[in-house]
């Protein structure tokens, strides 16, 4: 029986991007033969993150148990670190029990200061936590191509495999119902993800009020964080902006569909996008459900926009950009059928979260060195 242990730090809540890559790539792999075991904190429900104490006490509670795993018959083939500054003991012990690991990067050091700015005051101690473990690993995984040159310039000799994001192409389609959520709403674009500042969410809300964005169109927003008190009083006070809150991933589908256009308006670069790029989770997602997406001119997402036609790229931080990019769409409703159908059959080629499970299934039995069916 070939036996995965996945680590993640970052808890899977439903709704949320990571939520989606892990339980994706768990399920393909189960698919594919493995039996995968999920190790992740357990946090109560809430609007509200969970205090620092918490989340290190669950960064304990978690690691210790898959310690004891390392010691029981149960141990595993391999296993699989979704980066994480503090899952530096864990890949210490695998190296100690010579178990292979992958370790999957999401992004470089810089991500880790945006999200935990305190960490900065001890910079050279997070980096050496992060880094020992991308030298230690028998294999990397990173999200973009530029995200594995990093990995590389920073000596990894190790194989660097490129798995970007997908989406599950079955759930995510064009066809199947609106969500009663937003039947009656008119026409309408869509966020959906994280609260955080860097995803473009005061921009979305400013945009809104400027004088091209179309007085029919909505702005539906989906999703919890930090920001989720400026969003809730944003749509009090405005009747064109819609706030959900959380949804069940697989509710994003229908809301999904029915919108004229995704908004992905990521907006801050102090984690290094312009130099490593990314490839988000929603931008797949909307194109999986022939959505045009509107995109900030960060390479990876940018560049696959412009060469595939499938949506609009807009300056960063620029709410006029955005409300202009929406009026097009909405003045233009055979782009908006041309731009959807072009990112449908892309995501169905190339994006599906099947064929990034595949991907990682060869790469892990490249490590186990097993020979036979793969995919």
């Amino acid at each position: 029986m070939l036996k995965l242990f996945y680590l993640t730090l970052q808890s899977t809540k439903e709704g949320q991007a990571a939520h989606a890559h892990v339980h994706e790539i768990l399920k393909g792999l189960c698919k594919r033969g493995w039996q995968a075991v999920l190790f992740e904190p357990r946090y109560p429900k809430s609007h509200s993150s969970p205090s620092l104490f918490k989340r290190f006490w669950e960064f304990i509670v978690v690691q210790v148990r898959l310690w004891w795993q390392f010691y029981s018959s149960d141990r595993p083939s391999i296993l699989y670190i979704r980066w994480h500054f503090a899952t530096w003991p864990t890949a210490l012990l695998a190296r100690f029990k010579k178990i292979p690991t992958v370790q999957e990067v999401n992004g470089p050091y810089g991500d880790l200061f945006a999200a935990w700015p305190w960490t900065r005051h001890l910079q050279r101690f997070f980096v050496f936590l992060m880094r020992s473990q991308l030298l230690w690993a028998d294999a990397v995984i990173a999200v973009t191509p530029r995200l594995g040159d990093w990995a590389r310039e920073e000596g990894v000799k190790k194989p660097i495999v490129v798995i970007p994001n997908g989406a599950n192409v079955e759930i995510f389609s064009p066809d199947g119902q609106i969500d009663p959520l937003v039947e009656g709403y008119g026409p309408y674009v869509i966020f959906f993800g994280a609260l955080a500042p860097w995803q473009g969410i005061e921009v979305m809300l400013e945009a809104v009020e400027v004088s091209t964005w179309p007085q029919q169109v909505k702005l539906v927003i989906v999703g919890e964080g930090a920001l989720y008190g400026r969003v809730a009083e944003a749509a009090r006070r405005n009747s064109r902006i819609v706030f959900l809150g959380p949804q069940p991933y697989t509710h994003m589908p229908g809301l999904i569909r029915g919108s004229l256009a995704v908004l992905v308006p990521k907006t801050d670069d102090r984690s290094g996008f312009m130099s490593t790029g990314l490839f988000p989770l929603k931008l797949f997602e909307g194109m999986a459900c022939g959505v045009p997406v509107v995109v900030t001119d960060f390479p990876g997402m940018a560049d696959l926009v412009r060469k595939e036609k499938c949506g609009l790229v807009i300056p960063p931080k620029d709410a006029k950009a955005l409300a202009d990019a929406v009026r097009y769409l909405y003045d233009h409703p055979e782009a908006r059928v041309r731009m959807g159908t072009k990112g449908r059959e892309i995501v169905v080629r190339d994006h599906s979260w099947d064929a990034r499970a595949a991907e990682t299934d060869r790469l892990l039995r490249r490590l186990l060195g097993i020979v036979g069916k793969e995919g």
